[in-house]
């Protein structure tokens, strides 16, 4: 038996007072700012509202941050930010889905969630007299809660796999790829095993050849992680691997190392800002399928690396910058550092400005073999090369202007 019940904003909005005023509040305009709130379904559905298209024309702002759950679903952390006269007013909700969820059912919850979101915004102000929420919830929410068993215990596992054939008449590519995957994640806990391996085939007809080329690539991995909560602030844990890889000369790689993480902020705040340091140390042990550079067939190794992680959503824009070095403690010239970020800042009115940038010095290529890459491997990105350096930028401005509004969704010749 499904109840329904008819009330009142009032019940639902404490702080809420004012239902009739002598003249009609102007209509919200709302600004959406989210990459997982399915933009166009919000446009189409809530028609009691505009939608601008520039931040700085509305009156409530609002952003999304993302995240995996343990059970394989997703967290929607909707945020939304006054401005104007509604500039100290901001709220956070959140939207929860399961892995089994069509697009449908997890556009409806988004709607729901925003909806009531913006209702609040609208109460403020005093509600049209006729609008009437209709609350409807299962007959068992009328009870007592009660703790629904979860034969699993928290795990998920996840299988998935794929392959791809192409063939032209000098040219034939197959390969295939596959992983499987086991997590818990609690409060407390975070733990994730899983297994990958692909491989890549291809052959040429080459004009001044015999016989056709002929070249594999090939990886195995299975890693695992297991982190430890210790507060709002504090985390530990410890990762590993053990692997091949055609691509890295690793005819066998093992490792394992302890680590610990920091969090500036507390852990809650992530939807909104972040900003972690991390440190590990360990040790791992490589068999190789050539003699690298350093003469060696295989060896034992200890190496540290320590990070640092900001990341921010804000209506001015975003921001993601991190840093990271690693050495190898046998030989500290054996070392990476590596600078990279990417921004987006709404400069003006329809003005926004992006930069995404990455720089790294390489001194820690231990498992590059001792011969020169032919031409073949060179080409056809069959192993790791040598280089000092890694370097990659892009920036680009964006312009927009025209009409205040952007409330009809137009689905023809999508």
């Amino acid at each position: 038996m499904v109840h329904r019940v008819l009330l009142t904003l009032a019940l639902l909005l404490p702080g809420v007072t004012a239902f009739a005023q002598t003249a009609p509040a102007p209509r919200l305009r709302v600004f959406l700012d989210c990459g997982s709130c399915y933009q166009d379904y919000l446009r189409d559905q809530i028609k009691w509202v505009d939608f601008v298209r520039q931040p700085q024309d509305a009156d409530v702002h609002i952003l999304d941050n993302s995240n995996s759950t343990g059970g394989g679903g997703r967290e929607v952390v909707v945020r939304f930010v006054g401005n104007g006269r509604f500039r100290t007013v901001d709220r956070e909700l959140r939207v929860v889905t399961q892995a089994a969820d069509t697009d449908q059912r997890q556009r409806e919850l988004m709607l729901r969630t925003v909806s009531v979101g913006l209702l609040e915004y609208m109460a403020r102000e005093g509600l049209p007299s006729e609008l009437q929420v209709r609350v409807t919830t299962p007959a068992a929410a009328a009870g007592p809660a009660t703790v629904v068993g979860d034969p699993w215990n928290r795990w998920v596992f996840t299988i998935g796999g794929g392959g791809e054939y192409q063939d032209q008449e000098t040219q034939r590519e197959v390969s295939w790829r596959g992983n499987a995957s086991a997590d818990r994640v609690t409060d407390q806990w975070k733990i994730s095993f899983g297994v990958n391996g692909n491989e890549r085939r291809e052959r040429f007809e080459l004009d001044d050849e015999d016989e056709p080329l002929e070249v594999i690539r090939r990886e195995r991995r299975f890693e695992w992680f297991v982190a430890k909560s210790a507060g709002q602030h504090w985390s530990f844990g410890a990762d590993g691997r053990v692997g091949t890889s055609t691509f890295s000369n690793l005819g066998f790689s093992v490792r394992a190392a302890p680590a610990v993480e920091f969090s500036i902020f507390p852990y809650r705040d992530y939807a909104s800002k972040r900003w972690v340091i991390k440190y590990d140390v360990g040790i791992e042990r490589n068999r190789y399928n050539e003699i690298t550079l350093y003469d060696q067939e295989n060896e034992e190794l200890w190496r540290h690396s320590l990070e640092s992680v900001v990341e921010a959503e804000q209506p001015w824009g975003s921001l993601e910058a991190g840093v990271e070095f690693s050495q190898y403690l046998h030989d500290r010239s054996l070392y990476r550092v590596e600078v990279n970020g990417q921004t987006s800042i709404r400069i003006a009115r329809g003005l926004s400005f992006e930069l995404s940038a990455s720089i790294s010095r390489v001194r820690d290529q231990i498992t590059l073999p001792r011969r020169d890459a032919t031409d073949e491997e060179i080409l056809l990105r069959l192993r790791e090369l040598e280089s000092g350096y890694n370097v990659f930028s892009f920036v680009g401005i964006r312009y927009s202007f025209g009409s205040l509004f952007n409330n009809i969704v137009n689905p023809r010749f999508r």
